[in-house]
């Protein structure tokens, strides 16, 4: 299972575009920024997991509690932009 010390560099890509595209002035590249991260959040855990690096796998569980609540939060603005049907 070699591959999976290399898994930290796709994370770190992830993470640095999850956090570009969440900056964005427009609501579709945050919400995709939301889903990058988490996708990033995924790659850390399973490294951290491989490297026994619990107190990673901690935080990116943590991480994981606030990029789905600002998902939601950027939905809930999506709706409330839109107004009543």
């Amino acid at each position: 299972m070699a591959w999976l010390s290399w898994l930290q560099w796709p994370a770190f890509a992830a993470s640095l575009a999850a956090a570009w595209l969440v900056g964005s002035n427009t609501r579709r590249r945050r919400n995709i920024g939301f889903w990058v991260f988490l996708l990033s959040n995924v790659l850390w855990i399973a490294w951290g997991w491989h490297t026994q690096a619990w107190a990673l796998i901690a935080l990116q569980l943590g991480l994981v509690v606030l990029n789905v609540r600002g998902l939601f939060k950027t939905e809930d603005q999506a709706a409330a932009s839109q107004g009543p049907d």
